[in-house]
């Protein structure tokens, strides 16, 4: 599955205790791809420095880097969807360039998707993605 991990997401994931490991286990295997765009980069190393440290920060952006699949997008157009917190429109705009099947966040400020026909953006709890993920093994 093509995905976009916010940032909460991805930070969720990448612990080797974490229940939610698979999931990055996931893209680092091929199981799923990580779409993310030059705005998402950026705010993960904004995100992860000062949660880590600088060389744990660039040990996980170098992962993203050089993985095989992560697909880079460039989104040419803004759509501004969320409202209430406009930085999550870069994950938007790269789901919807990348034709993604899912981001995958815990952020209710997506929630207002649903009611958003065009462009269709399907958006998955971070749980529910690992249920999903398990279930395919």
């Amino acid at each position: 599955m093509r995905i976009v991990l916010d940032t909460n997401s991805l930070i969720q994931s990448i612990p080797k205790r974490s229940a939610y490991r698979v999931v990055w286990d996931s893209i680092l295997s091929g199981e799923n791809i990580l779409c993310v765009s030059n705005e998402i980069i950026e705010e993960y190393v904004e995100i992860l420095q000062p949660l880590t440290n600088k060389e744990t920060a660039n040990i996980i952006i170098e992962a993203i880097v050089n993985s095989p699949f992560v697909e880079y997008i460039t989104p040419y157009y803004r759509f501004n969807l969320i409202k209430a917190d406009p930085d999550d429109n870069k994950f938007v705009d790269c789901a919807i360039s990348a034709n993604a099947h899912y981001i995958v966040t815990n952020d209710h400020h997506y929630d207002v998707l649903k009611g958003i026909a065009f462009p269709h953006v399907d958006v998955i709890a971070l749980k529910d993605f690992f249920e999903l993920i398990n279930r395919n093994k």
